[in-house]
């Protein structure tokens, strides 16, 4: 696999965890949740504690007890044969309960998330007669040929300020969507909220390359990048604490640097970083910046 492919799959579990903040402590995360094989695995698996507790998020209003989650990269097909897929490994997961029954068919949905519409997909749903109902933007309803409550959600077409973390995994975002995204960062409180936006983060930045290169011009946008990932340099600066080989410490100590230059931080912002947060010299921490 190559270094630079990115990982929108935990950018999308980290996303879904943000977007059903309001009702966190009533659900159960699952991710890649392994049905039998390693070839057959879910993308995520949501559990609602209480099946009777009603989901906040429009995406979570079809939940019910277990809520299986297909997530589509922008290079992934959803196409009529993944949306059978997706109905096959419901169907698995039911028949995997602990007892005959034990998982019943009107207590399982099905969700299937993709950036763009699947155009092709809706038109053979339209050539089939098989029924589609649009109760919010973006999100969509299949009502015939499905065993379990099935959700089409097009994250392109939700309201972006009301869905912000999963329209952050996205190929196409502008310097506004941006701005609002690190502005809706910079005012989370809570750590764990940090951490999975800080994952959603990752996934934007490296998908809008061409954006994070024009935003190197703009040099409150940057420091407002390099601030909201201090978070996690201050991590990574525990986690050099706690190891005691060298080679380590350094290839963290390098990643970082790669990440900062990725992010259009120069050569003396980097340095007054790596002096701060890991004790360097000023020789040491230009030893880093040539490695």
């Amino acid at each position: 696999m190559s270094e630079n492919k990115i990982q929108w799959h935990p950018g999308f579990v980290s996303a879904m965890n943000l977007e059903l903040a309001e009702n966190r402590e009533a659900l159960v995360y699952e991710k890649e949740y392994n049905l039998n094989t390693k070839p057959l695995e879910i993308d995520l698996l949501v559990i609602k504690k209480d099946k009777d507790i009603q989901i906040a998020n429009e995406i979570g209003k079809q939940f019910r007890g277990h809520n299986i989650m297909e997530y589509k990269s922008p290079e992934d097909q959803l196409n009529i044969d993944t949306f059978y897929k997706s109905g096959a490994y419901a169907s698995l997961y039911k028949s995997y309960g602990e007892t005959v029954d034990g998982r019943t068919a009107d207590d399982i949905t099905v969700s299937l998330v993709r950036q763009s519409r699947p155009v092709k997909l809706f038109r053979y749903f339209e050539e089939h007669g098989i029924r589609m109902t649009n109760p919010y933007n973006g999100i969509y309803y299949v009502l015939d040929a499905v065993l379990f409550p099935t959700q089409i959600v097009v994250t392109k077409e939700l309201d972006r300020k009301n869905h912000m973390w999963l329209s952050a995994l996205s190929e196409g975002m502008g310097k506004q969507d941006m701005k609002e995204l690190l502005e809706r960062i910079d005012s989370l409180t809570q750590k764990q909220d940090r951490e999975l936006a800080d994952s959603v983060l990752e996934v934007s930045v490296r998908a809008n390359r061409k954006l994070v290169e024009e935003l190197r011009g703009d040099g409150n946008m940057c420091q407002a990048l390099l601030e909201i990932m201090e978070p996690e340099i201050i991590k990574i600066k525990e986690d050099v604490r706690q190891r005691t080989r060298h080679e380590t410490q350094r290839e963290i100590i390098v990643g970082a640097v790669k990440g900062f230059r990725e992010l259009g931080a120069d050569d003396g912002r980097i340095v007054e970083i790596l002096k701060r947060n890991y004790g360097l010299s000023d020789e040491e921490a230009g030893d880093y910046l040539r490695a």
